[in-house]
């Protein structure tokens, strides 16, 4: 078979794969790492603090977050991996980091909303 032939049915193939499987192929080994723990998205961090976030707030707390990682890594962008909204199920594309990122608990203190979950009693029991 010639390569033209092969490319075709292979970008046929593509288009016709469920919407989850082209996101988890195209986040490739940064979604493998988000699954086993060794990155972390900013809702995955609220949820295991037992943060009573709603949507809008979790996405400030990660602007907050990003704007943190910026400053401490020269402008430059966390790592992105394609994930399902927890509510609405659509494909997002959001910042992952770390567990330990300093930008993380730095944000936890700038942004008002979870400002409690940084005070000293909470930081201990974590």
């Amino acid at each position: 078979m010639n390569i033209s032939r092969r490319i075709a049915r292979i970008h046929t193939a593509a288009r016709h794969v469920c919407k989850a499987l082209a996101y988890r192929t195209r986040s490739g080994l940064i979604a493998a790492a988000v699954e086993q723990g060794t990155l972390i998205r900013t809702g995955d961090l609220l949820d295991r603090l037992g943060a009573d976030l709603k949507d809008g707030q979790r996405s400030w707390y990660g602007r907050h977050t990003a704007k943190a990682y910026r400053a401490t890594h020269l402008g430059a962008d966390a790592v992105k991996v394609w994930a399902q909204h927890r509510t609405t199920g659509k494909w997002i594309h959001v910042h992952v980091y770390a567990p330990t990122d300093p930008a993380l608990y730095t944000a936890l203190t700038t942004y008002k909303a979870t400002r409690h979950l940084s005070q000293a009693d909470f930081a201990e029991v974590a």
